[in-house]
């Protein structure tokens, strides 16, 4: 089967078992670079991207999600620390940058020093602190080399992109300046002296940044035009965290008595004390509003859809005091601001909280963090907990986008005011199957608990790789359960689920691959895949509510491809034809396109993975 037939027969598939979106998620610093422009760091924009994007439509998917692309201190490379407007210079690809006329006197001779430059180190990792600081460095190259004579073509570009994005970027501008004016970028040791004076004086750190963002202005615009000729949606991640910067410029919007975290919760019962700033919204209301709208449109008018991170946090926040030197402790006493009008250890949340004391639980046994702390609303009170994200959903219409392209994260915790804002506009949850506790029948993360409106997994950046975990559970009881709890829904006939446990048990490798077939069986229809998972990778992307030094950078090596192509080979990578024809013989008893179709996927499945014979295969 040739590659052209391979894709078609897997887009196939994915129609007739109702999958309406199939995604690969992978966030800037993890997209591979080839040999010549590797910088330490990947970006979405180079030549390793274009061939990550080439290998993830010829598997089938027909979108990608991006992580966070804002820019990020040298200290923390965490993406969901970065900033709201600026993105990160260290996506700038100086190889593809370059093969565009008017930019290549800019770029020349630029990259092959910097490459040769690079420190060793393995090829699965990010290199921060060099890539850091070497994209500041081609930063200020290519604007200086802008500054002694660009083209006039180039320079009419740059004039529109500062007409269009120089009022949002404007605060950020300042900050950089400042920042050059007093040697940090931690705002808190700024001497109080005339700021105006200061960025007046550097009008070319200003515009150097806002270049910057022109330069990525433009890469980005070449990939949506290159994912829109394979017709791959791009979504992105619009974080609900502020940056250092974020915190400098929009002070006044945020509350300075709490911080907001995550609550207790059954996968994280110590909750995670993030220290993310609170907006105001009873006191700032129009402030935030504004804020909100900017970043929306900004995303927009770059991506096809908008993953919502953690939208608790547009609509009912847990927070907890900042005043309180134990973070840890801090955020289990802590409560969801909205949601609390009589808490006699949180007293001035009571302002600002939308239920009635009648409306909250009666039962003592409920917690403050649970679901159903919130237990009846009316449709006013639900407005008001939607003011943000109803706006945040207007301004998808009025991109001319539908509800279909707002992902929203929800994972352990789905807080009843929440719900009721996102049931408004058809949005659905997340469910992270290698979570689900196959005690409970009833569990959120068990794939037959989805609905339609749900987004499946079987991970995601903060959970370990399933290949991790597999080989972990494998020989053990709780992998045995999983193998039969996987039969159970794979197997159409009673009589065949015993040989499909046995197979799914007998190797870890086989495990993983019941575990993707299940995420194609429904209710849900829109399934993404973690990068790693992907591309049978074991370590761990983020430990979540730590500081680590291996979080934020797994990456994929320059020679992704010759490497999936190994491991897939010995059934050590994700086999999207064996995990989509495992899910057809699930739904053997319905029209789910017939036995052709099986028998392209069967013998697909097969060539890729030359390990899993005929008698061996379920």
């Amino acid at each position: 089967m040739s590659l052209g037939d391979l894709t078609t027969t897997v887009r196939q598939a994915l129609a007739a078992l109702g999958v309406e979106r199939f995604t690969l998620a992978i966030h800037d610093a993890s997209f591979p670079s080839a040999p010549e422009e590797d910088l330490g760091r990947g970006s979405p924009y180079g030549r390793g991207a274009r061939a990550l994007l080439a290998l993830a439509d010829a598997a089938g998917f027909d979108s990608l999600q991006f992580g966070p692309q804002g820019d990020v201190s040298l200290a923390n490379p965490s993406p969901y620390d970065g900033a709201h407007f600026t993105k990160s210079p260290m996506s700038i690809a100086l190889a593809t940058l370059a093969e565009e006329p008017a930019w290549a006197p800019l770029a020349d001779g630029l990259l092959a020093p910097l490459v040769a430059a690079r420190p060793a180190g393995p090829a699965g990792r990010v290199q921060h602190a060099y890539a850091w600081r070497a994209a500041r460095g081609v930063l200020a190259a290519l604007h200086a080399r802008f500054r002694a004579g660009a083209g006039a073509a180039l320079a009419r570009r740059f004039d529109a992109f500062r007409a269009r994005w120089g009022e949002a970027l404007a605060a950020d501008g300042r900050y950089e300046a400042l920042a050059a004016e007093h040697g940090t970028d931690d705002w808190r040791r700024w001497p109080d002296v005339d700021e105006a004076t200061i960025v007046a004086a550097r009008a070319g750190d200003v515009e150097r940044h806002l270049f910057g963002q022109f330069v990525l202005d433009e890469q980005h615009g070449a990939l949506r035009a290159a994912a829109a000729r394979t017709s791959t949606a791009l979504f992105g991640d619009l974080q609900i965290g502020f940056s250092h910067r974020d915190l400098w410029s929009r002070r006044a919007l945020l509350r300075g008595d709490y911080l907001m975290g995550a609550p207790p919760s059954r996968t994280n019962p110590g909750g995670q004390p993030w220290g993310y700033p609170v907006v105001d919204v009873d006191g700032q209301l129009e402030g935030v509003l504004a804020l909100l709208r900017d970043r929306a449109d900004r995303f927009l008018a770059d991506f096809d859809g908008i993953r919502v991170d953690h939208p608790h946090g547009l609509v009912c926040p847990w927070v907890y005091a900042a005043s309180d030197p134990d973070p840890t402790g801090a955020v289990l006493r802590g409560a969801r601001l909205r949601c609390s009008p009589n808490l006699p250890d949180h007293p001035a949340l009571a302002a600002a909280a939308i239920p009635r004391p009648e409306q909250l639980s009666a039962d003592p046994g409920v917690a403050r963090w649970a679901d159903d702390w919130v237990r009846e609303l009316d449709d006013a009170q639900v407005a008001r907990y939607g003011v943000l994200f109803d706006a945040l959903v207007e301004r998808v219409h009025a991109a001319g986008r539908r509800e279909e392209d707002v992902v929203c994260e929800v994972l352990s915790t789905w807080p009843y005011p929440l719900r009721r804002v996102m049931e408004r506009h058809g949005l659905g949850r997340f469910c992270v199957t290698q979570k689900a506790d196959l005690a409970r029948p009833g569990d959120v993360y068990r794939g037959e608990n989805t609905s339609t409106r749900d987004w499946i997994m079987v991970g995601n950046h903060d959970t370990p790789p399933v290949w991790r975990l597999a080989a972990a559970w494998h020989g053990t009881a709780a992998g045995a359960e999983r193998a039969l709890a996987l039969a159970a829904r794979l197997a159409p006939a009673p009589e065949e689920r015993a040989r499909l446990a046995r197979w799914l048990a007998a190797d870890a490798r086989h495990l993983c691959h019941g575990l993707f077939a299940e995420l194609f069986l429904g209710p849900a229809r829109r399934v993404s895949v973690f990068f790693a998972d992907f591309f049978g990778l074991t370590e761990i992307y983020n430990r979540p509510g730590v500081v680590h030094e291996d979080n934020w950078v797994l990456r994929l090596p320059p020679d992704f491809a010759d490497r999936y192509a190994r491991d897939v080979a010995r059934g050590a990578a994700f086999n999207v034809p064996l995990a989509l024809s495992l899910a057809l013989a699930a739904r053997a008893g319905s029209d789910v396109g017939g036995h052709g179709l099986a028998r392209r996927l069967a013998e697909a499945a097969l060539a890729l993975s030359p390990a899993l014979t005929p008698r061996a295969a379920p």
